[in-house]
């Protein structure tokens, strides 16, 4: 092969691997955006959410779903976070500790399920108790006997345990409210598909402590969409660099 020839060969390599490399600056420059796009989008569906969950957990309570055909509409997207009452006796002796870490320190949830009037149940949180107090007998005032009126947030079950830990039923060890294993575990009938966080009202002894809640959404999308948006302009930047270049050598020859 001569040398001009040689020459040539290399050039139209050299060209070729220019192109692909341009194609791949197009391609990526092009799904960066759609990433940014994206979450755009979904900056727009997260205030949705922060909006109407703040106006539900401000309005006046309505009577939480107590039949099955009514648990059966119940979804995420429309109830979550709702204000409910629900009116029946407590079952104590079947409450259930779930691991949890809160402003007031590291403890348990205790779940109770409120047995309604037709045998039916819904679990209720009825708030905080340290780990020192985690012995049902240690705070007998807070297990009332009588009838009660439980005024929460819905909120909806949490299926297999924490992102951390996974639920040990066998063990009784809880760290996530799943209300349907909860149920299963305490011989329980028919159980709402959700569960209610009590509010703050005060119980006997001041234990459990209910009203902890936390209500925050992490709301980072826009400056996700900036920083993909900001990727794909460099991507295109680069790209008009390398054509910009190629048209240089192509009108030199």
């Amino acid at each position: 092969m001569s040398e001009a020839s040689s020459e040539q060969s290399e050039t139209r390599h050299s060209r070729a691997k220019r192109a692909v490399f341009a194609v791949c600056l197009a391609l990526l420059a092009a799904a960066l955006a759609a990433l940014g796009t994206w979450q755009v989008e979904r900056l727009a569906w997260k205030r949705d959410l922060i909006a109407r969950v703040d106006q539900r957990v401000d309005a006046p309570p309505v009577p939480a779903p107590t039949t099955p055909a009514d648990w059966s509409k119940v979804n995420t997207t429309d109830d979550e976070y709702r204000r409910v009452t629900a009116a029946g006796m407590l079952a104590n002796d079947k409450e259930t500790l779930v691991y949890a870490s809160t402003i007031l320190g590291p403890g348990y949830w205790v779940m109770t399920p409120l047995m309604l009037a037709d045998g039916t149940s819904i679990l209720v949180n009825r708030g905080f108790v340290p780990t020192d107090r985690r012995d049902p007998t240690s705070r007998r005032e807070g297990q009332p006997s009588d009838p009660v009126e439980i005024t929460g947030l819905m909120r909806m079950t949490e299926p297999k345990g924490s992102l951390l830990k996974s639920n040990d039923v066998t063990a009784d060890r809880w760290y996530s409210r799943d209300v349907a294993a909860i149920a299963q575990k305490r011989g329980l009938g028919a159980v709402a598909p959700f569960f209610i966080d009590a509010d703050a009202a005060p119980n006997p002894g001041g234990l459990p402590v209910g009203g902890l809640t936390i209500i925050q959404f992490p709301n980072n999308h826009l400056v996700y969409a900036i920083t993909w948006y900001g990727l794909s302009a460099m991507a295109l930047a680069l790209l008009v660099f390398i054509l910009r270049a190629e048209i240089g050598r192509s009108r030199r020859k």
